[in-house]
């Protein structure tokens, strides 16, 4: 009954502000299964890459494997289990991520130096934690266990995403290119031709109709995508499927990383500083191209969706094209109508691929708009109209990160099904691309 709230078929009741031993329970199919997820995305790994930490922002393994349980202890079990003891007294500070109002952090820069607590130890925190949240799963619980519960799971998929993607950055820096999983990408022999939908604009609605984190009217969404408000558009037009890795090696060439007339200034400072000259995971070898995949290197695939570039190099490509980037409230007002289908976590391949069914879209409407790579846009990451960040201390969760960074729209080749939807607003810095960000294309109609 609960189990839609996660994305997962069969929901047709919403938790009352009491719920009884059956309802309750109903969450103890979707927990066990995004927990046992995540703990299944870890197998391929060797023990040696649990506590890597390649950069600042990247976190190992075994920090993400504790930080969601910590989520789960911190924010259930201590306030709503009786008697419930912490795993370790120390816990909360090791693995706190940003939660100013709960207390200090161990800074992120040195998640990767803590050789302790191991890896087992870490393994029986979360088996401690799971078996006290099914204790608390299969009680009484009142509406904001289970609005919290389903926050965690959420959350913890967000970090399933993020175990992937921080574990590339280790691996593809790696001189060995060593493989995570050895799958076989789809390849096509051609790609469809760019073209532009049109859209007439005019004044939408964007935005979930929920307002707050937890049991929704409808479904579940975070508190940043909410509330939902009239906006006004201006006639437009958007690519039907995403740039090509082909496509963009044509602005390489063209020398698109030595033209700064094309590059917004913050981004041409970033080009030098950082030394970029093409996309992150590429390697040019004798004139032909390769790219760092999870299943290790593989020759550059111009058919299929570019992945792992900014903000910055996002917009300098659109404007190399005579293009532009499309506003949230475009992609969104595009979105809203089609299938939340595509190819995300499920698929196995953990990389955009070329055609297939899952770029298939009826009656003309973009294709590829939820999964493969994370969608730039040119809107600043802020707040809607209106916007009340949820009470308490899990407020802290979106809307302090509202400055410097650009909102990414449909989802990627890494997120798990369930997970995404029209209105989900994701946000990094424009300087960032370790995450599976690629672009497509705008304009005005």
């Amino acid at each position: 009954m609960l189990n839609g709230l996660l994305g997962w078929p069969g929901a047709d009741v919403q938790p009352s502000a009491s719920l009884d031993d059956t309802e309750a329970a109903d969450l103890l199919a979707p927990f066990q299964s995004v927990r046992t997820r995540t703990e299944a995305l870890c197998e391929p790994l060797a023990i040696d890459d649990y506590g890597i930490q390649p950069m600042d922002d990247a976190s190992p393994p075994k920090w993400h494997l504790a930080h969601t349980t910590w989520f789960f202890e911190t924010f259930l079990l201590l306030p709503y289990l009786r008697n419930y003891r912490p795993f370790h007294p120390q816990f909360e500070y090791l693995f706190n991520s940003y939660y100013d109002t709960v207390g200090e952090q161990y800074p992120r820069p040195k998640r990767g130096l803590m050789s302790r607590p191991t890896l087992n130890e870490v393994l029986a925190y979360r088996a401690h934690v799971n078996a006290n949240m099914e204790k608390l799963l299969t009680s009484v619980v009142t509406e904001e266990v289970v609005s919290c519960t389903i926050l965690g799971l959420h959350h913890e998929e967000q970090h399933q995403e993020l175990i992937l993607t921080d574990l590339k950055y280790n691996l593809g820096n790696n001189p060995l290119g060593p493989s995570y999983h050895d799958v076989q990408l789809p390849v096509c022999a051609s790609r469809a031709a760019l073209e532009f939908v049109d859209f007439s604009g005019g004044l939408v609605e964007i935005g979930c109709n929920n307002g707050t984190i937890g049991p929704q009217k409808d479904a579940f969404c975070f508190d940043h995508e909410t509330p939902r408000h009239r906006t006004w558009l201006m006639p437009y037009a958007l690519g039907n499927r995403l740039v090509t890795s082909g496509e963009y090696l044509e602005f390489v060439s063209d020398g698109g990383y030595t033209t700064p007339q094309l590059w917004l200034s913050d981004g041409w400072t970033t080009l030098q500083r950082e030394g970029w000259q093409m996309p992150l995971y590429w390697h040019e070898r004798d004139g032909e191209f390769f790219e760092y995949t999870l299943s290790g290197l593989r020759r550059l695939d111009e058919h299929a969706p570019l992945a792992h570039v900014s903000y910055y190099e996002a917009d300098a490509f659109a404007r190399w094209r005579g293009a532009r980037l499309a506003t949230e409230a475009e992609w969104e007002h595009a979105a809203c109508p089609c299938e939340v289908a595509g190819n995300l976590m499920d698929s196995g391949w953990f990389h955009p691929v070329a055609g297939g069914t899952h770029a298939a879209r009826p009656n003309g409407q973009p294709a590829q708009l939820f999964g493969d790579v994370w969608e730039w846009t040119a809107t600043s990451f802020g707040p809607y109209p209106g916007f009340t960040p949820t009470a308490g201390t899990l407020g802290e969760y979106n809307g302090k990160f509202m400055n410097n960074q650009m909102v990414l729209r449909g989802g990627s080749c890494v997120t798990a099904p369930g997970h995404i939807r029209a209105t989900y607003r994701n946000f990094f810095y424009p300087s960032d691309r370790w995450q599976f960000t690629g672009i497509r294309l705008a304009r005005d109609a």
